[in-house]
């Protein structure tokens, strides 16, 4: 009997209510507490979920560190699998029953940016930061009457919640032979670190790359580059057990400081520099930015996908550093990875064994657990952590 239906389900109220265990944030700098929300049944184009795991995402933890301009109170997560028990009217993309991962970017496949190949900058992911659904409303709930308040999933998921209501558009079938915790890391941090390598900054045979940053995201950028056929993937963590990962994941070199690996890469470039510098460490600062700028070469390419502190600019150059060697600074967002394309593609490497993603999860935890889980990862003992809600 499979743990769906051995599994006890929700309480149900009035309606199509239901009663959902949720990790959750009231503001910043309060960590994440755990609590009953009613979660209203699915409107069209939209799914109920019953999520099995969760991945510990560092862009969750922005929130609680109030570098992330989300509306509060959220339910936290954004990086889930799990599977759909209930649809609303007019879908189309899955039915009850189905598997299903959590892209926490919707991919609606009509828009503009669908329609161009740029799934990731889909239109229907307007309110990321509010988790308010398209008709302007909410499905999470505290409180009934004048007492109620609205409580909005990070990216229109909150994937820390035991049952979410989604978008139709946010989901990806996962077959079923991937687990469940697999599926979860394809959602976000997998496709973002390993489109970094491949797509946003479009790392070619041979070239060298310098990665900054080797945690959930930064390991599968290194992937992605070893992938794409690197000679060169010089990782830069201050954290020796990352670094130590990052060589299982395929980094070539690894530094403890941006300065030593500077020094590593023009002696083996003899003066030439890097090709590409990619950002992806767990907070962003202007040293690193600058440091990837000075390891890039003649025609060189930044990519920056990590983020920093709220209200802090983070990207301050001096133009002279771009214009003398025609250097390139660039942004990337879920890796320039479609989701409805690249998660299954992501997925058909790890069968095939040339992507590492067991490798990532660091650690199981229960929901109660989450504020521990983030605790591990900030002190850097995980690589990635996920939530198992079966547990």
């Amino acid at each position: 009997m499979s743990t769906a239906e051995t599994t006890a389900g929700p309480s149900t109220t009035d309606a199509g209510v239901i009663t959902t265990r949720a990790a959750v944030a009231r503001g910043p700098h309060t960590g994440w507490e755990l609590t009953d929300l009613r979660l209203d049944p699915p409107r069209a184009h939209e799914v109920r979920v019953r999520f099995h795991a969760s991945g510990l995402c560092h862009s969750d933890d922005h929130i609680t560190a109030g570098d992330a301009p989300v509306r509060f109170p959220v339910v936290g997560g954004h990086e889930g699998a799990g599977i759909v028990e209930s649809v609303g009217p007019d879908v189309r993309r899955v039915r009850p029953g189905d598997r299903i991962v959590c892209s926490y970017i919707p991919a609606c496949g009509a828009c503009r940016p669908c329609s161009t190949g740029q799934q990731n900058m889909c239109v229907k992911g307007l309110n990321a930061g509010t988790g308010m659904f398209l008709d302007g409303s909410f499905r999470f709930h505290e409180g009934t009457g004048d007492d109620r308040v609205d409580f909005g999933g990070f990216c229109t998921l909150g994937t820390f919640s035991q049952y979410a209501v989604v978008s139709e558009w946010a989901c990806v079938p996962l077959p079923e032979d991937i687990p469940f915790e697999i599926g979860a890391l394809v959602g976000c941090g997998v496709p973002t670190g390993w489109g970094s390598a491949v797509y946003a900054a479009g790392v070619r045979a041979g070239e060298t790359v310098v990665i900054y940053g080797a945690g959930g995201v930064g390991s599968n950028a290194v992937q992605g580059a070893r992938y794409a056929g690197a000679k060169n993937v010089v990782v830069v963590d201050p954290v020796a057990f990352k670094r130590e990962s990052a060589e299982m994941f395929g980094a070539t070199h690894t530094f403890a400081d941006a300065a030593s690996a500077h020094e590593f890469v023009v002696e083996t470039t003899w003066g030439q520099l890097a090709d590409h510098a990619i950002c992806t460490p767990g907070v962003l600062t202007p040293e690193i930015v600058n440091d990837a700028v000075a390891v890039v070469g003649k025609g060189g390419k930044v990519t920056v996908t990590a983020v920093g502190r709220l209200g802090e600019n983070t990207v301050d150059v001096h133009a002279g550093m771009m214009i003398s060697y025609q250097r390139q600074i660039r942004g990337a967002l879920f890796g320039g990875c479609n989701p409805l394309y690249d998660i299954p593609r992501l997925l058909g490497l790890y069968r095939a064994g040339d992507l590492k993603l067991d490798e990532l999860i660091t650690r199981r935890y229960r929901l109660d657990e989450v504020n521990q889980g983030y605790a591990d990862m900030t002190d850097g003992r995980t690589i990635r952590g996920v939530i198992v809600h079966d547990v």
